[in-house]
């Protein structure tokens, strides 16, 4: 039998995701992917292929499986369309459950009345036809319900996943505002990064784009350690999953290729510990130092790419006694003059919300995708560090000079 599939994933990361989910298709005889749209792609396949994806993607925040569409006046349409829908062929009810509603352009007035009539339609569901029915668990619930409205139509979905997919189970620790795991994902797979090219992250805190990469250079799906809500599902086959974890073939790692180094020891401490957790199977080289002091790991080009400190952050890589503009401006500038004078050949990727990144470090991007981190806009900045930039910098003024200007 085919499901119809939703993948949301963080915005600016569709694209992304929807060549990621066409390389787990190929995995499969039954999956397609189909469209994209803002927040997401739409895809179908058998039973097992929503397993698979929960397994494989890096990128989708959850796997939805669609139960049901209709348009809509009011909120008793909504109610009826779950009171119809044969959920005792799903779960039971010894599960408990938790609703969640998300809309674009709704003309209802409140999502958490709409929130309330989904769960009273699950509910009544069952009493109607055992006289019991399932307990709300909002903290931890074994079946995750979720309803997407429009202008139009709503949309009723059964949430494979649980938790969401960013959560994949080494992240032990993390320093202040860390990435979410599938955004610093989506950043590698954007960067055209591929296993065997020199990458480098100069600020790496706790390690999220070090253990991403790493597992995609050993070959560990991002779901191979932790559990999902599918398998608390009547149509739930342990040995079809199995099966599909067993098909997984781990890669032999002889030079990965994958550095880090951080000016905190305690965020070096959490990166080693995420990345044992994580179970990558090399050492991966982390070193104390300053960014601005960096230099190449290995002779020849490759790829740096970071998520470089903002506000308070910069407090711990530079002179405390500056204000934060100051100290801003003082960081990007010697670290641009690092990338200048020692990285020709690279390219450079740094992730931020701070959109005059590029000014700071005085260099023209080649290329900026825009990517929202929860509802912060950011920009993920490529810079192409040719060689003879070297030269250029050292004909300009000294640094005094340069503060004269």
């Amino acid at each position: 039998m085919q499901y119809s599939y939703f993948c949301p994933c963080p915005r600016g990361l569709e694209a992304a995701l929807a060549e990621e989910l066409q390389e787990i298709a190929a995995l499969s005889r039954t999956m397609s992917v189909h469209n994209q749209v803002p927040g997401g792609v739409h895809c179908s396949g058998a039973m097992e292929d929503g397993w698979r994806i929960n397994l494989y993607s890096r990128i989708a925040s959850r796997v939805l499986l669609r139960m049901a569409n209709t348009s809509y006046a009011n909120e008793n349409d909504i109610y009826d369309l779950v009171l119809g829908t044969k959920w005792e062929d799903w779960f039971g009810i010894h599960h408990t459950i938790r609703v969640d509603v998300t809309a674009v352009k709704s003309p209802l007035k409140s999502l958490e009345f709409v929130t309330l009539k989904i769960k009273d339609g699950v509910c009544d569901r069952f009493r109607d036809m055992y006289n019991q029915r399932p307990s709300v668990n909002t903290r931890n619930p074994d079946i995750r319900i979720a309803g997407f409205l429009d202008a139009r139509s709503f949309t009723l979905y059964l949430d494979l996943s649980g938790e969401p997919l960013f959560k994949r189970g080494w992240r032990m620790e993390t320093g202040d505002a860390p990435l979410r795991e599938n955004l610093a994902a989506g950043l590698i797979r954007t960067s055209g990064w591929k296993p065997g090219t020199p990458l480098l992250d100069p600020m790496c805190g706790s390690g999220t784009i070090l253990v991403e990469a790493a597992q995609m250079i050993a070959g560990i799906p991002p779901g191979y350690n932790r559990s999902f809500a599918f398998e608390k599902l009547n149509q739930f086959n342990k040995n079809a999953w199995q099966a599909i974890k067993a098909a997984v073939r781990l890669n032999t790692v002889t030079e990965p290729q994958l550095f880090g180094s951080d000016i905190s020891g305690d965020m070096l401490v959490m990166a080693r510990n995420n990345l044992r957790n994580a179970g990558i199977p090399f050492e991966v080289p982390l070193k104390q130092i300053e960014a601005q002091e960096v230099k190449p790991p290995v002779e020849g080009p490759g790829v740096v790419l970071t998520n470089p400190p903002y506000g308070e952050r910069i407090g711990v890589r530079g002179n405390s006694q500056l204000d934060s503009d100051e100290m801003a401006t003082a960081f990007f500038s010697a670290f641009s003059r690092t990338l200048k004078q020692r990285f020709a050949g690279w390219t450079v990727f740094l992730f931020t919300a701070d959109l005059g990144v590029p000014k700071l470090l005085r260099l023209k991007e080649s290329r900026k995708t825009p990517f929202f981190n929860g509802a912060l806009e950011c920009r993920l900045f490529r810079f192409d560090m040719v060689a003879g930039f070297n030269r250029r910098e050292q004909a300009k003024p000294q640094q005094g000079a340069e503060q004269a200007e």
